[in-house]
């Protein structure tokens, strides 16, 4: 059930703000050298590699040092990008992700293999189900950046404090699939960015 409406709800989603991205990705295009989208490999489920779609938010090249981004302004991120991480529209090719079927709108967010290397055999039941665009750890630590850009060491934070906490609430979720679980996310979701 919860794959159907995936289905329904991703397609809605962007013949309606088809508009929308069109215009972001003009933006995007114009106001910086580089492509509109960034994909990124992320391990899904069953540790499946796939490849994430965003807007691309950061200068190119960008990625070639720490994955971590930190603070409100970290220098690497654009003018546009900033509003479009503020925002969340950066996720919003995502949606493409769940129509496919390499996402669902709810779920753990897909990490890239470096941390999921990292994870305990505990841990990797988050790997058991589709990841997502959102879920409870994306609501809980929507500013994660800020925290990170106070810690003395962001990666060690994060690996340390931060990805074990998020794969906590991921945990909430797994073992509570239920399409009243799923729209509640969402609307936490919609209501932690407005």
């Amino acid at each position: 059930m919860i794959r159907l409406v995936d289905i329904l709800l991703s397609a809605i989603g962007l013949i309606l703000i088809s508009p929308l991205l069109l215009v972001i990705y003009i933006l995007i295009r114009v106001t910086s050298k580089g492509p509109g989208f960034y994909s990124q490999k992320r391990v899904g489920k069953n540790g499946v590699p796939f490849r994430l779609f965003k807007f691309r938010s950061m200068r190119i090249g960008s990625d070639k040092g720490t994955l971590i981004t930190v603070g409100g302004r970290d220098s690497r991120i654009t003018k546009v990008g900033y509003y479009l991480r503020k925002y969340k529209l950066d996720e919003l090719p995502q949606l493409w992700n769940v129509l496919i079927g390499d996402m669902s709108l709810v779920g753990p967010r897909p990490e890239v293999e470096r941390y999921v290397r990292l994870y305990t055999p505990e841990q990797r039941v988050v790997l058991s189900v589709k990841p997502g665009i959102t879920d409870y750890a994306s609501i809980a630590y929507s500013d994660e950046n800020l925290i990170l850009g106070m810690a003395d060491d962001p990666e060690k934070m994060y690996v340390e404090q931060i990805m074990p906490k998020k794969i906590e609430y991921n945990l909430q979720y797994i073992n509570n699939q239920t399409m009243k679980e799923y729209f509640k996310i969402i609307f936490l979701t919609f209501a932690k960015i407005i």
